[in-house]
């Protein structure tokens, strides 16, 4: 494996010793970027955008260049395991993400397959390939996948839902159905990351968008364990060296201790969980990754760095924090207010690190 320059991020997410906080943010390549608008208008659609690994590559890169991120995530959606299973993925303005073909039936969902990731998603294993060359050791590279729970979602529901009527409907009523789907989907999943480590990822981090709709019980029983099956699945020792894994519950926070007890290296924290609580809780188990208000970027860069000492200060001393917005930046932001969250963590996080 390449030696990497900046390796803080991954050594804080295996919580070994850092001088300073690592820094990086869910969505870094995206809508906020001008030059990433105008790659998407020379891509002609989201889709193109993210099945060339050439402009998938760039997309990765542009956010690099402006500001001093510790690590790059890989350009990509997290529906591409659903696309590759027939499910027919498009995009619609204002609406999001689309189905085709969504899952209705039982028939549905024994015709499923199981995606092979060097043939039906070759254009993200050739992108990872890309990233890491062209990173140069830079920093690491991020890999991901959406949950089981989460695509499944997308997948029974058609696109984004706000009651999720149709997959709670398939949970409730006949949940031996949703358990076989969630199945196929965990294989999927396990399959693709081990894919994106084999191709160069550096570290690997499981979206759970949805599983904060859920109750504790169903939570444990229709999201957390297909997160664990995954995770037992993962390689994650390259050439001797560990490959962290990070997992992401948005609406988590009430479940920490049994998120820390599926295996994860590290685990994000939505912005609605208290930082300092939630590292009492979890103790030297696991790191944690986040947690300022992706909103909180829409405020002058002065208030923006006291905001970033406050999440700083939450943590406390030592490592096995990785410095993250609460979740995606959104679209709107001003791209010098990402540059004064960055050089905020940089200037202040040290003093935890002595």
């Amino acid at each position: 494996m390449t030696a990497l320059n900046n390796d803080i991020f991954i050594r804080a997410l295996l919580k070994q010793p850092v001088d300073r906080t690592p820094v990086w943010m869910m969505r870094q390549a995206g809508r906020y970027l001008p030059e990433y608008r105008k790659l998407r208008e020379q891509a002609g659609s989201f889709l193109n955008l993210c099945t060339n690994p050439e402009l998938a590559c760039e997309a990765t890169m542009q956010p690099l260049r402006r500001f001093d991120f510790d690590a790059a995530i890989l350009f990509s959606d997290i529906l591409t395991i659903p696309d590759a299973m027939g499910l027919g993925l498009y995009f619609t303005e204002g609406e999001g993400p689309r189905f085709k073909y969504p899952v209705k039936t039982a028939a549905d969902i024994k015709k499923l397959p199981i995606p092979d990731p060097d043939i039906d998603l070759r254009y993200v294993v050739d992108a990872v390939r890309l990233i890491r060359k062209t990173l140069q050791g830079s920093v690491p590279l991020i890999g991901f996948s959406g949950s089981p729970w989460t695509l499944a979602t997308y997948m029974v529901e058609g696109g984004s839902s706000k009651s999720f009527q149709k997959v709670k409907g398939l949970m409730y009523e006949q949940p031996k159905l949703l358990h076989a789907m969630l199945d196929k989907l965990a294989q999927s999943v396990a399959a693709y990351l081990n894919a994106q480590i084999e191709a160069g990822a550096q570290a690997v981090m499981l979206f759970d968008t949805w599983g904060g709709m859920l109750t504790s019980e169903d939570y444990i029983e229709f999201s957390l364990y297909y997160a664990k099956q995954i995770k037992a699945l993962l390689k994650t020792d390259v050439d001797g060296q560990q490959i962290p894994t990070i997992l992401f519950t948005k609406g988590g926070g009430l479940w920490l201790e049994a998120m820390t007890d599926a295996g994860y290296d590290a685990l994000g924290l939505d912005w609605q969980t208290d930082l300092q609580k939630a590292r009492a809780r979890v103790g030297d188990q696991v790191a944690l990754q986040g947690n300022m208000d992706p909103v909180a970027l829409y405020a002058q860069p002065e208030i923006i760095s006291e905001k970033v000492k406050t999440v700083l200060q939450k943590y406390g001393s030592g490592s096995g924090h990785v410095f993250n917005l609460g979740h995606g930046i959104l679209p709107d932001i001003n791209p010098d207010h990402v540059k004064a969250m960055v050089d905020a963590v940089h200037k202040y996080s040290p003093a935890y690190h002595q």
